[in-house]
């Protein structure tokens, strides 16, 4: 089995693969991130469809970069006759979404081979496959895809295959190409014209980048597998481009991520205007607004890349699972959870769109001040967290923050930005410090002389360090101090910080069996919480040691397994990249690297 970080991305901004180093694709999902995967062979194997191009003989040596700051992927393979470079990428989409694979001869002559298989619905359908006006067309039920090559195929075994030598000079394109099975298929397209344009595209794209200084090239391609992970026709930007990589090998901990979470909104709206990427936080934002829109009880934690609210979560019986990862799920559940913070992250994202001058109209602020009524009488409640626990619902201290953050930032976005509320900001300043007194006082546990997960709690979270960051209290505050170091006695592993202590008996928080591994998003939040107190070296080595985590193009999963070394859960993750930005920017604070926001 390739292991997570074996993969490379790809992405047209509304689909996207994984590629392995050994020339495998085994994720694709077309024509959106979150269709059936018509290549599933990275949760079953090879029988539930993949798309293979790689030498005949023995590879004795693999090299992979992304061309410039671009998502064209560059595989280069030694073999004792020759090397080829094998180039993959999926062009900003224009009638149907293609995926191009051009195989290069870099030196000798070597053989080929191909293999396809394509399984609709996740590995699931076997398609109707003919030869028709010179390219090979399968089609079962809404789907059809078309494979145009120069090579002679033929069928084996269900799947396509062929072989082929690669001379030194040799410019040898595959195209496949997504359409509707009830419309005409598409024209042919030009692979070496294709691959200009993706490359003017992300190019001119990348130049827009306004971040320089040590960590530029990380910030850059963090930047850039973000844009990869965004829908480009609402804005939206998905948690993942996968379902059901493990939080445990083995274990239960697999999830849908193909979604957009309201959580990640503040963090991705900074991160994203303080490199440049203005139209793109503007849009994310819209995108946000537009899926909150409704009656305040509806709004939801997560939504599909339109705004669809119905995300129905059931399993895949026939997919084996990431190294026997059962179940695999496509869906989330969590999708109709109560959870009090996010609407402190949506008015965050608010005031934050507003300070850096994105407009907001009369009809954004009436949205966010229904939103604030319901908030003033549900906040008192408990819910199931930011970690969306599978059990019953608790106080967590978490939460209650973020309710003071949705009430503080309506107070800013009043007072600095000159939203009309009059008749509400005194009610708003008298709940913000109603919610900041009751965290402070039954969320901080005086024995342990920290914040704990949850009120009455012995138990540490990560989600704490999330405190100074949002200016619920300043970082020299005795309490910030106390709790930084309570989650690096009782939450750090091997350097890095785990979510929260996981337990195998039913007192388990998030009422789930097993384990997992560190979570990339909270160590990066705890270097920027040493920086903030003022432990700028720890803050930099934790940072250095986190840029570590990178595959060999960049890449960054959600978790990582200390015992193991090897990466965890969904892939590429953009929380985690999202982190990367702005850890990068924290650390920057006082040189010129960033933009300020």
């Amino acid at each position: 089995m390739t292991k997570i970080e074996d993969y490379g991305f790809l992405s047209d901004t509304q689909g996207a693969a994984l590629v392995s180093r050994s020339g495998s694709i085994d994720w694709l999902c077309f024509p959106r991130f979150d269709s059936g995967a018509c290549f599933a062979a990275l949760l079953g194997d090879e029988r539930n469809g993949r798309w293979l191009l790689a030498p005949v003989g023995e590879v004795k040596r693999t090299r992979r970069r992304y061309r410039g700051d671009t998502l064209i992927l560059e595989t280069e393979m030694d073999t004792a006759e020759g090397t080829i470079r094998l180039i993959d990428f999926m062009p900003p989409r224009g009638d149907s979404p293609d995926l191009i694979r051009i195989v290069e001869g870099v030196s000798g002559t070597v053989e080929m081979r191909m293999h396809l298989r394509i399984r609709f619905d996740y590995g699931h359908i076997v398609p109707w496959v003919r030869k028709r006006n010179g390219s090979l067309e399968a089609i079962a039920g809404p789907d059809g895809i078309l494979l145009r090559t120069l090579v002679a195929t033929h069928g084996e075994d269900l799947a396509t295959v062929a072989q082929f030598t690669v001379k030194k000079g040799d410019r040898i394109p595959f195209v496949l190409e997504w359409f509707a099975s009830h419309s005409e298929a598409p024209g042919p397209v030009n692979a070496e014209e294709k691959l200009r344009e993706a490359e003017e595209y992300w190019t001119d794209w990348s130049k827009r980048c306004r971040v320089t200084g040590e960590w530029s090239e990380p910030v850059m391609r963090s930047l850039i597998t973000l844009k990869g992970l965004t829908f480009r026709p609402t804005g939206g930007i998905i948690a993942a481009a996968t379902t059901s990589l493990p939080e445990e090998i083995g274990g239960v901990r697999n999830w849908d991520y193909r979604y957009c979470w309201i959580r990640d909104a503040t963090f991705t709206l900074i991160g994203l205007m303080s490199a440049g990427y203005l139209e793109e936080a503007c849009a994310w934002r819209k995108w946000l607004l537009r899926a909150v829109a409704g009656i305040p009880a509806q709004m939801q934690i997560m939504y599909g890349v339109r705004g669809e609210r119905r995300l129905k979560e059931f399993e895949l019986p026939w997919l084996d699972g990431y190294e026997g990862s059962q179940p695999v799920r496509v869906g989330n559940a969590a999708s109709d959870q109560f959870q009090l913070d996010i609407y402190g992250e949506l008015l965050d994202a608010m005031y934050q769109a507003h300070r850096a001058g994105i407009e907001m109209t009369p009809q954004d602020w009436r949205v966010q001040v229904q939103l604030l009524d319901f908030l003033e009488t549900k906040w008192r409640e408990p819910d199931y967290g930011i970690w969306e626990v599978r059990t019953d619902p608790r106080h967590f201290t978490h939460s209650k923050m973020m309710a003071w953050v949705a009430f503080d930032r309506a107070v800013k976005l009043v007072e600095e930005c000159g939203c009309e509320a009059e008749q509400n900001i005194e009610r708003w300043r008298k709940l913000r410090d109603e919610v900041h007194a009751e965290v402070c006082e039954r969320g901080f546990h005086k024995e342990k002389k920290a914040f704990t997960q949850s009120y009455g709690s012995e138990e540490m979270d990560a989600s704490i360090l999330m405190m100074p960051l949002l200016e619920f209290l300043p970082p020299d505050d005795e309490r910030v101090r106390t709790t930084i170091e309570a989650v690096q006695k009782d939450l750090v592993k091997d350097g890095f910080v785990l979510r929260y202590r996981t337990h195998d008996d039913s007192e388990a928080v998030d009422g789930l069996p097993g384990h997992e591994g560190v979570f990339l998003l909270c160590s990066f939040w705890l270097a920027d919480c040493l920086h903030l107190i003022g432990r700028e070296e720890e803050a930099r080595e934790l940072f250095e040691r986190l840029l570590d985590l990178q595959n060999d193009v960049g890449l960054l999963a959600e978790e990582w397994d200390p015992k193991e070394k090897r990466m965890l859960g969904n892939f590429p993750q953009a929380f985690s990249h999202v982190a990367l930005v702005n850890t990068a920017r924290i650390l920057s604070s006082g040189s010129r690297h960033f933009e300020e926001t």
